[in-house]
């Protein structure tokens, strides 16, 4: 299965749709002190896509801070699946929130249906 394919049928997967959205992420596995920063690829109300140097293994727990439109969003998730880039030494993962305030998920799901 081609990549293209792959990105497809997680699209087709997906409850909530998503949007390109290209801002710093802060995340931290839950029980560690360490905190990793990357730029995230897209956003729906219920998740987060972003690519890294770093693999998370699928079921690890994070905890996320980004922002959208200035406004900070502080959701933990729990990471659905996480692949290699082709050709590269990059990873691919995408997060589902577990906990998020409900006018957090409420902004998020404003802000996705504007951008659609």
């Amino acid at each position: 299965m081609t990549l293209a394919q792959k990105m497809k049928r997680k699209e087709e997967m997906r409850r909530s749709p998503r949007v390109k959205l290209y801002t710093p992420l802060r995340y931290q596995v839950r029980g560690e002190s360490l905190s990793e920063n990357f730029l995230t690829d897209d956003v729906s109300a219920r998740g987060i896509g972003f690519t890294s140097n770093k693999f998370i293994a699928p079921r690890t727990i994070v905890m996320l801070e980004f922002s959208v439109l200035s406004r900070a969003i502080r959701p933990v998730g729990r990471v659905s699946w996480s692949e290699t880039l082709p050709h590269s030494d990059r990873f691919r993962a995408g997060v589902e929130f577990i906990e998020i305030d409900p006018g957090e998920r409420n902004f998020l799901s404003d802000y996705v249906n504007i951008h659609l």
